[in-house]
């Protein structure tokens, strides 16, 4: 059956944590120790004083955060019963957040809570998807946990809550916004509806990512990030990724790198791939490329010319924002990773968001794009 889902609600300024904590008895924060250090809880708990609703923190939350860290806020929360549930912070804190309030009702431990996810960067799209990643650091595992019951019931998108975020998280972050964007509208399960958000997205990114990136007080251009992020995961959220997803939590997990820059680093390799570009054009995807590249002025005439240009210009994009040329440049010994291909292959083909890529890919093509992504094959 096909669908569109569509639930949380999206405020675009502060007065939407007011409208949230209205008739609100007690909340509850998820976030991570920088966001307690810096003050910008203080964007929630003043709201919070001042409505005099009492308020606990969970701080302790990582990057790619894992089952403890996830049963840790489980028992703080469990404890304190709150019927507010507020995730401060990028992917992590709230793919944490959905994964506390899920579990302890599924567990029948607590009732729902209503949650809101206010994201502090522009990237993952958490706030509107119905995915969260979990770690298991003693299998080098990522396990993403997905149902419409993680969905967050409303989004409060603020770029003021961005400013501070320095230029290589911006870059880390808007590349996977477009990775999204690109995954999703070449989908298998693609439609009307979620090529519209995709399309929107990454015309956003391809306009807004280097302005936010050179100049971090330009705020037009990072609440322009924050809606293609958004929208971007409205897209993927329905119609799910692609191979380059699959690649990149495999190559994440086994080698510590952002997931943004994983991203970056495969995403020329993978969309060169599915377009054929080795090995005779598919004329399917390339239209979809092609079609890509028009939304975001850089056409070149031709189907096979456009869908061209599309890569290269996103390699191009990738440079400028001062990525890694390849794998190789992160530093990683080449006898290490060699050792690690097919482990990360067999990984990435049985990953979720594989199953959605256009063109089905054998062990064989995932171990070769490897290679592609640490050499830094010319395309």
């Amino acid at each position: 059956m096909k669908s569109f889902y569509l639930k949380p609600h999206v405020y675009m300024d502060s007065d939407g944590v007011t409208e949230i904590l209205n008739r609100r008895k007690r909340a509850f924060i998820v976030c991570d120790g920088f966001m307690v250090k810096s003050g910008m809880t203080r964007y929630l708990t003043d709201v919070m004083d001042e409505l005099c609703i009492p308020y606990m923190i969970f701080s302790d939350v990582k990057p790619d955060p894992d089952i403890a860290t996830i049963a840790a806020g489980m028992s703080m929360m469990e404890q304190f019963e709150p019927d507010v549930l507020f995730a401060l912070g990028g992917g992590s804190a709230i793919d944490a957040a959905k994964a506390m309030n899920y579990l302890l009702w599924q567990d029948g431990r607590l009732p729902k809570c209503y949650f809101a996810a206010v994201p502090t960067t522009s990237g993952t799209g958490s706030e509107v998807t119905s995915f969260a990643v979990i770690s298991d650091p003693s299998t080098k595992s990522k396990y993403p946990l997905i149902s419409e019951e993680l969905l967050p019931d409303a989004a409060v998108l603020d770029a003021k809550l961005t400013v501070t975020v320095p230029p290589s998280i911006t870059a880390d972050t808007g590349i996977d916004v477009f990775t999204h964007a690109i995954e999703a509208f070449v989908s298998t399960n693609q439609d009307d509806f979620t090529d519209a958000c995709a399309e929107k997205a990454a015309k956003l990114v391809r306009s807004n990512l280097l302005k936010a990136y050179k100049n971090p007080q330009d705020m037009e251009a990072r609440q322009k990030m924050h809606h293609a992020s958004c929208l971007a995961g409205m897209a993927f959220s329905n119609a799910g990724l692609g191979l380059n997803h699959g690649m990149a939590h495999a190559l994440g997990a086994h080698f510590h790198i952002p997931h943004g820059k994983a991203n970056a680093l495969l995403l020329p390799y993978v969309m060169s791939f599915n377009c054929g570009c080795q090995d005779g054009l598919r004329d399917d995807t390339a239209k979809r490329y092609a079609r890509l590249a028009r939304a975001c002025w850089i056409d070149s005439g031709s189907v096979r010319q456009s869908a061209f240009q599309m890569i290269r210009s996103t390699k191009g994009l990738i440079a400028n924002l001062g990525f890694p040329a390849c794998v190789k440049d992160m530093g990683i010994k080449e006898k290490e990773y060699k050792e690690a291909i097919p482990e990360m292959a067999v990984a990435a083909l049985n990953d979720r968001c594989t199953a959605t890529n256009p063109r089905i890919p054998t062990q064989a093509d995932i171990e070769e794009m490897y290679v592609e992504a640490y050499i830094g094959r010319t395309i």
